[in-house]
């Protein structure tokens, strides 16, 4: 997952700032990245203090393939709001992908400490812990924590199903080796 969309508050952000926001949001999801991160920077240059705009940059930035410009948003986004979930979010995706599991980790958990409701949180909490660091007992936990905010998703309840098998079998292992 790494699509936060992030939104500023409606009843703090003037109609004229909603409006630009609401289109650049509507742009990236139709996938004209470019036309999206044109629209982020234009609205940021006007509201730079906006977290969500400088999250959803971040991610068309990663999209890109630009990893430095992507940190140097979510960096911009956390100066504005240090305890801003999406931010944190996606300050963990990037350091999973730089291969640096415990900062990413560290990342995630703080967005979930900051909003414990956030479900891409613990949804990449969960691919961490069960691809990266090998313990199912997080990932089956973050991934059920999703499930139960985000509700539905049938290629998570496989993994959850599985995860569940592959802990019931290591139970049973580490009981005959007893």
């Amino acid at each position: 997952m790494s699509a936060d969309n992030a939104q500023p508050v409606a009843s703090q952000v003037p109609a004229a700032a909603q409006t630009l926001y609401e289109q650049a949001v509507a742009v990236m999801a139709a996938g004209d990245d470019i036309d999206a991160q044109l629209r982020f920077a234009d609205f940021l240059l006007r509201y730079p203090d906006y977290p969500g705009a400088h999250v959803n940059l971040a991610i068309l930035q990663a999209r890109a393939g630009d990893d430095l410009k992507a940190e140097v948003s979510i960096q911009a986004a956390l100066a504005l709001d240090a305890h801003y979930a999406p931010a944190l979010n996606q300050l963990g995706m990037l350091r999973r992908r730089q291969g640096r599991f415990d900062e990413a980790e560290d990342a995630y958990l703080r967005a979930v400490e900051a909003q414990p409701d956030y479900a891409l949180a613990h949804y990449n909490l969960g691919v961490l812990n069960e691809l990266y660091l090998q313990r199912l007992a997080a990932a089956l936990m973050h991934f059920e924590r999703y499930q139960s905010l985000n509700g539905g998703d049938e290629q998570v309840e496989k993994w959850i199903a599985d995860l569940k098998r592959r802990l019931e079998s290591n139970q049973r292992t580490a009981n005959v080796t007893e």
